[in-house]
């Protein structure tokens, strides 16, 4: 069954948005694939702060999901692929999303979003690094039209990961 898709809006992240993201992503289970705990505060303000540099050089970024009502739900969007390993010189996307808001359709109605400004942007494909157990995350590259590109060891947690991809 296809069900309508919600309202979800997407912004630059602003210096508050640091503040929302570091409350939202303080749930454990918000966090399991990404490393289990909440990061400190000023990581979320680095990573805001680079997300709104990406967006002004590549015109994409990490955005700042929000409801109709314009409650921060999290972010999705897409940067270059930011770790020494893995695929480097390759544009990622990317979302993760409180809890509160699981299962509703908000990740997919975005990161569809996220599809059309990158694609705009001049991006010709798109990358999704996953952990295997992440089956929510897994969902998402499949209604995304994703395809399992390969599995590998995820550095930090000797646990498997999948590249998906996706030709734009």
């Amino acid at each position: 069954m296809n069900r309508a898709l919600p309202d979800v809006q997407l912004r630059v992240p602003t210096d508050e948005d640091a503040f929302a993201w570091h409350r939202i992503f303080a749930d454990p289970e918000v966090m399991e694939f990404h490393g289990g705990k909440a990061a400190e505060l000023s990581v979320y303000e680095e990573l805001t702060a680079r997300q709104r540099r990406h967006d002004a050089e590549y015109g994409f970024c990490l955005w700042t999901m929000v409801d109709s009502e314009g409650d921060v739900l999290g972010f999705t969007g897409a940067q270059p692929w930011p770790h020494a390993w893995g695929p480097t010189g390759q544009i990622e996307i990317g979302w993760r999303l409180g809890r509160a808001h699981w299962g509703k359709g908000y990740v997919t109605a975005a990161a569809r979003t996220t599809l059309e400004r990158v694609r705009a942007a001049g991006v010709d494909h798109v990358v999704a690094m996953v952990n295997a157990r992440n089956e929510r995350s897994i969902a998402v590259t499949r209604r995304l039209g994703m395809e399992l590109a390969e599995r590998f060891t995820l550095p930090a947690s000797e646990q498997e990961g999948h590249r998906y991809r996706l030709a734009l």
